[in-house]
């Protein structure tokens, strides 16, 4: 009984896309990742006169061994306390990354689904308004009564 009910749970279409999403979310994460690092922190750190954003750290207690330090690790080594924010900065750039990608791809669905709304089809029928019967929508003279009509439908 508890297998069946999960069963229809888990074969749902809302749980079968958000499945979906989660595992393209997971591999899209260290193409980000790699944007970020690799690509758009480079040359961030060179206009900052860094070679590496992600080593940019502030020492907030000295290690065994004095600093200064070259590099996040080398603190950490040395068993400094950090504060490592250009590796915070390097996440937050790639966490606007994704939600930028997001957001295009919401407003891509979005444009999908309006375009699939059908827009209501203009009428093709109107009522006489003295007999009261169904004529053709251009007609100017209902073909019952012989009534003149106006060319909006009533």
């Amino acid at each position: 009984m508890v297998w069946k009910e999960f069963k229809e749970f888990a074969l749902r279409g809302n749980v079968m896309d958000m499945a979906v999403g989660i595992i393209v979310g997971g591999a899209f994460t260290p193409i980000v990742k790699s944007l970020v690092d690799d690509v758009l922190m480079p040359p961030i750190g060179l206009l900052v006169g860094r070679v590496d954003v992600k080593n940019l750290f502030l020492v907030l207690r000295q290690g065994s061994v004095p600093g200064p330090y070259a590099t996040v690790d080398a603190a950490q080594k040395a068993g400094a306390v950090t504060l490592n924010y250009g590796s915070f900065l390097n996440t937050v750039v790639a966490f606007f990354i994704v939600a930028w990608v997001l957001f295009l791809v919401v407003k891509g669905i979005n444009r999908l689904h309006h375009r699939q709304v059908e827009q209501p089809a203009a009428p093709t029928d109107k009522k006489c308004p003295y007999c009261f019967s169904t004529i053709p929508a251009p007609a100017t003279r209902c073909p019952r009564c012989t009534s003149q009509l106006s060319s909006e439908p009533v």
